[in-house]
């Protein structure tokens, strides 16, 4: 799995400096990332500075850390009330099982900002860039080569990793130019990872933390979620590598089989439940207040100091040039907090001088957010969600949405809203020009499409669209969409096999046909 991470991370980087040549004179060219390697230093589990060496994995990270183990790391993080007054006392450490404030409002991770900035941004971006496509533990991990920023006082032999994140961030330059007469378009694809979809990212932090409590003897004896389906699949997959259990609360026929398999073939106890996702997100937090399993839906804070990583990872790609979009799909909400949130801290610590404008894009089917922002942030009212092919944010209810509105009122954001056909035929419209996204991923360029349409993006504006998930998730809805079998839609982009009979003078015909008398002539 390392040396996999490595050659697409070594690849992606490689392959933006080739193409930054169309971009921005003002980037600096990724050749002089190896001269600043060289004399980087690098801080190790415990936060101890010491410069990078090419030992492999646990051996040397074991060794050292025995060496160091009466160090104590010099960042911290703890549990405080989310968007909480200045005058606010209430905090909790990050080895306490809670999920609510006092008030019964949501809670964040909050880290220790005065001595993070005892080292300049220069320094966190050198820091940062130097562990990419390593394989050192555990550093090699898009999210936990951010480890100070994440959960700094994390012992290494806790974390759970499967070398996450370091996802590629795709020039869609063809798609870009024919559909949006763009030239500045990028997909970041946080469905390449190991189980498929982003929720990776987060999954790494809380099931490593979790590791983490019950070596303290916390009272943990397992995992549970609701899920769409994605994040059933993290959970399973990193609870199975550290052999925790876990518990999984699934909407019975509302997710794609593909989904629903990573749970099962990764031992997770799944529970088909008669009800939408607001139902089963309903059910497991009240188990979770009564039994010993600890929360992992993004209720719980931890996954989305995971989920921020993938911010800076853009950023690190375009050599720390900040772009002016990012469109993120939203369901729970979660994400684009994560985002606002990873962009932020950038910007407070000195690595860039501002952030990008977010769009969050719901599906018209389930868009509470969107008509919260339509109706000036005023009076938010859940929705039932109908169903849509974006089945992952068939959510009418989330739970992060006070997070979501501060991630957009302060930076200047905006929400969207895509219809089914709008969305089927942007995935299809992506998957014409060699992608193969999710649905939600349609949902976002639906929205990029009425932004561009509306003068709001520019054609030059450089712009981020997350890929939430894997295709391969969803083909039937795709089979479906080419074979125009889904009521009430034109499919305009579908893309049919043709039966012919096994003759060739039929098969000449039917390519005659296709490519054209000028082309062949």
């Amino acid at each position: 799995m390392a040396s996999s991470c490595s050659s697409l991370s070594s690849f992606n980087w490689t392959h933006q400096n080739s193409l930054h040549r169309h971009r921005r004179s003002s980037v600096t060219p990724r050749n002089d990332r190896h001269v600043i390697i060289s004399s980087v230093k690098t801080a190790d589990g415990n936060g101890n500075v010491t410069s990078p060496t090419n030992d492999n994995i646990r051996d040397e990270e074991a060794r050292r850390n025995r060496s160091t183990s009466s160090a104590v790391s010099p960042f911290s993080a703890r549990y405080v009330p989310f968007n909480a007054p200045a005058e606010s006392t209430e905090s909790y450490s990050l080895d306490e099982i809670v999920y609510r404030s006092k008030s019964g409002g949501l809670l964040d991770v909050e880290h220790d900002l005065e001595a993070l900035k005892h080292y300049d941004g220069a320094y966190w971006r050198k820091l940062f860039d130097s562990r990419v496509g390593k394989t050192k533990w555990p550093y090699g991990s898009g999210v936990w080569s951010k480890k100070e920023w994440v959960l700094p006082q994390i012992h290494d032999d806790d974390i759970v990793s499967t070398f996450e994140g370091n996802s590629n961030l795709f020039w869609a330059e063809r798609f870009g130019k024919k559909f949006l007469q763009m030239n500045d378009l990028w997909v970041k694809h946080c469905g390449i990872s190991h189980t498929g979809s982003f929720k990776d990212l987060g999954m790494t932090v809380l099931v490593s933390q979790v590791n983490r409590l019950r070596k303290m003897n916390k009272p943990v004896v397992g995992v549970g979620c609701a899920s769409t389906g994605d994040t059933s699949a993290a959970l399973s997959a990193y609870c199975a590598s550290a052999g925790i259990p876990s518990i999984v609360i699934l909407p019975a026929n509302k997710i794609s089989m593909a989904q629903l398999v990573q749970p099962i073939a990764n031992g997770a106890f799944v529970l088909s439940i008669d009800t939408d996702f607001d139902g089963c997100m309903k059910l497991i937090k009240e188990i979770t207040s009564e039994l010993p399993i600890y929360l992992a839906n993004s209720l719980n804070s931890l996954r989305l100091e995971g989920q921020k990583t993938a911010a800076i990872e853009i950023l690190q790609q375009f050599n720390w040039e900040v772009p002016d979009w990012v469109i993120v799909p939203g369901g729970n909400l979660g994400n684009i907090y994560a985002f606002y949130k990873g962009f932020k801290m950038c910007k407070e610590l000195g690595l860039v001088d501002r952030i990008p404008r977010l769009v969050c894009a719901q599906a018209a089917n389930a868009n509470p957010l969107y008509l919260h922002y339509k109706a000036g942030w005023k009076d938010f009212k859940p929705v039932k969600a109908s169903s849509t092919f974006a089945s992952a944010i068939q959510i009418g209810d989330p739970v992060s949405i006070d997070r979501a509105v501060y991630a957009l009122r302060n930076c200047d954001g905006i929400v969207e809203e895509a219809t089914e056909e709008e969305l089927m035929d942007a995935m299809a419209q992506a998957d014409s020009t060699g992608m193969f996204v999710c649905p939600h991923t349609g949902v976002a360029l639906t929205a990029l499409f009425k932004l561009r349409n509306q003068g709001v993006i520019a054609p030059t504006d450089r712009t981020v669209v997350v890929s939430t998930a894997h295709g391969l998730k969803f083909s039937q809805s795709k089979i479906d969409y080419h074979s125009k079998a889904i009521p009430d839609m034109a499919c305009r982009f579908s893309n049919p096999p043709v039966e012919v009979n096994a003759d060739f003078g039929a098969v000449m015909d039917v390519l005659k046909g296709y490519l054209g008398n000028k082309a062949l002539n």
